[in-house]
């Protein structure tokens, strides 16, 4: 029981995470029908300007505590991937927005590829360690553990897709965002501009692609050039899983990805002695990826173009 216990917490963590960076494949999606494969590189080069400001912090600032200095550098890094994914739709997206399906799509692997050659030109490709800045002692719930920077992740988490259901569905970027997402030129003969809400789009999903990635770096206390691309594709499998282009479905697929993925490696470590858990874990996203299309396409939410975003 409690290695279930403790398996739940850990896919719940991880869920979170892969939620976050699926919003923002589903919000791209439901407006443009464009899937960002450089998505997992916002997260990466977020995640790597967080460690860069932290460690400029902690060499300023010696005495602050270790929350202050991660907000500030999470508002920076924030501020760093929403500029850069600003500039990524407007050069490498926009251009071709009425091109033929295929081309944005080799675009946006080209630009992953480009955006994961800068970051390691810039920050070399070794791993580094990421600063452990929040108490590293956990808590037990009944046998299982937690720590602060889980449950960190966790709130973090709660807090950002609040704001965002509450940004879509209340207020005038959201109904603009909708109206968008539902038929762009007759949302642009209502008065809504198009272009400022596909962008705002991409902003928004750069902010919670950045706070994903500086969650994983926290939880796994490394950083790298390559460390992007994995989550990025897992939370894409989640945004199918969920039905791609639907808000609530992105945050189910997420979660129960991390709860399938955390449940399957946990047990098969648990059955082999710790031999074969960590390297089958990745295995499940993609089975489970495998399957949705096979059986269910739409995914477990379907698309619903009323929640689209």
């Amino acid at each position: 029981m409690e290695v279930l216990l403790q398996q739940i917490i850990n896919g719940l963590v991880l869920g979170s995470m892969y939620a976050l960076v699926a919003l923002g494949y589903t919000m791209v999606y439901g407006i443009i029908n464009l899937i960002n494969f450089a998505h997992g590189e916002v997260l990466m080069v977020g995640a790597l300007t967080s460690w860069s400001i932290i460690g400029l912090m902690q060499g300023a600032m010696p005495g602050a505590p270790g929350w202050v200095i991660l907000i500030l550098a999470m508002v920076i890094a924030c501020a760093v991937a929403a500029a850069l994914n600003f500039v990524i739709e407007k050069v490498a997206y926009r251009p071709l927005r009425n091109s033929p399906k295929l081309a944005p799509l080799i675009t946006a692997i080209g630009m992953s590829i480009l955006l994961q050659t800068l970051a390691m030109i810039v920050w070399k490709p070794n791993y580094k360690p990421y600063p452990t800045l929040l108490p590293s002692t956990p808590f037990d719930i009944a046998g299982a553990v937690i720590t602060p920077t889980q449950i960190m992740i966790l709130g973090m988490t709660a807090v950002s897709l609040a704001v965002l259901m509450w940004l879509v569905n209340y207020t005038k970027l959201g109904r603009a965002m909708r109206a968008t997402a539902e038929n762009p030129r007759v949302a642009g003969l209502m008065g809504v501009k198009p272009d400022m809400v596909i962008s705002a789009t991409f902003i928004i999903g750069a902010i919670l692609a950045t706070i994903a990635g500086i969650m994983y770096a926290s939880n796994y206390g490394t950083v790298q050039h390559t460390m992007g691309f994995l989550p990025g594709l897992k939370a894409f499998t989640a945004a199918v899983f969920g039905g791609i282009g639907n808000l609530a479905g992105a945050v189910v697929g997420g979660i129960l990805l991390g709860l399938i993925e955390s449940i399957g490696s946990g047990y098969i470590g648990a059955l082999t002695g710790g031999v074969l858990g960590s390297h089958y874990a990745d295995i499940f996203a993609f089975i489970v990826l495998i399957i949705v299309l096979t059986l269910r396409p739409s995914g477990l939410l379907g698309e619903r173009v009323a929640d689209r975003a």
